[in-house]
């Protein structure tokens, strides 16, 4: 499966954090030959950020707008890629949703914190709502709550990639956009799967085979499983790394990135069975919050 990368929104609300996410879209840019969309949403309510007397709306929004615009042209540089501002002003979850849409956007990145009063950007519920709302994967940079605001990003690296593996299609389809990352960066590529008996039934015919399966050889059927994700002629450039891991999904996996220096996590959002917790509601905010390097949350157009 060939994954598009024709169009990159990188999102930021200027902070210093926020714009370190800047580097991420511009090398998946290059990589890839995408046009890039640097997008700030102009949040009304919060305008006292901008150091600005909230006067008269209609000549602060331009003022706002202006602002922005200069701040992501300088922010751009004199890089060789091709890309355009965007610059709206509404509801942050229905504007993003709105312009990704419009764009065609195949890839949405964003920083988990920024500004103290934007920082629901991604943060929490609305994080939820955007990895539900958005047509596109999204990539959250994290910063951890307890760190300082000011605190910034590592540059940007992707040589080892992880996927959370639990044969769901949301899962497989995650698997695609790491297995294209790998082969573009020449990456590490680590599947990782974690234990969770009782998901397996719809993998056999029965319960009885399933009991059987799983105590006699169920570590092998998955480890050959997770290695079959791999298609024969990505084999000649990709050697994956299979774990299987025992524990509660969310912590194992953080575990695994810190251990293993992961660069990027890779997770669908919906799952099957009770591995679903994997990935699913409040467990995929628990990853991106606590995980050491980017997520990235991909789920069916479709859907």
């Amino acid at each position: 499966m060939n994954v598009q990368m024709n169009n990159i929104i990188c999102l930021t609300d200027l902070s210093e954090f926020a714009n370190r996410t800047i580097d991420y879209g511009m090398a998946l840019a290059k990589k890839f030959n995408s046009k890039l969309y640097l997008g700030h949403i102009v949040d009304i309510p919060s305008i006292a950020l901008y150091a600005e007397a909230y006067v008269d709306p209609v000549e602060q929004q331009s003022q706002f707008i202006d602002y922005a615009h200069k701040a992501l042209t300088d922010l751009a540089g004199d890089r060789d890629i091709e890309w355009e501002p965007l610059i709206t002003v509404g509801p942050t979850v229905n504007e993003i949703s709105r312009l990704v849409s419009e764009k065609n956007i195949d890839l949405a990145i964003s920083a988990s914190h920024g500004r103290s009063g934007l920082k629901r950007l991604v943060l929490g519920s609305v994080t939820e709502q955007l990895m539900r709302t958005l047509t596109c994967p999204l990539l959250v940079v994290r910063g951890s709550e307890e760190s300082p605001q000011d605190e910034l990003p590592p540059e940007f690296r992707l040589d080892k990639i992880m996927v959370g593996c639990d044969f769901s299609s949301d899962s497989t389809l995650a698997f695609h956009y790491a297995l294209n990352l790998t082969q573009q960066f020449q990456s590490e590529l680590h599947l990782v799967h974690v234990l969770e008996p009782s998901a397996y039934k719809h993998m056999f015919k029965s319960v009885e085979e399933t009991e059987k399966k799983y105590h006699e050889d169920i570590q092998g059927f998955l480890e050959e499983k997770l290695q079959n994700l791999v298609p024969e002629d990505a084999r000649q450039w990709c050697t994956p790394q299979i774990e299987l891991l025992k524990g509660q999904p969310y912590t194992k996996i953080i575990e695994y990135a810190e251990k293993k220096d992961i660069n990027l996590i890779a997770l669908g959002l919906r799952g099957h069975g009770l591995v679903e917790s994997l990935l699913m509601g409040s467990t995929t905010d628990r990853v991106m919050r606590g995980s050491p390097c980017p997520v990235l949350s991909v789920q069916p157009k479709s859907s």
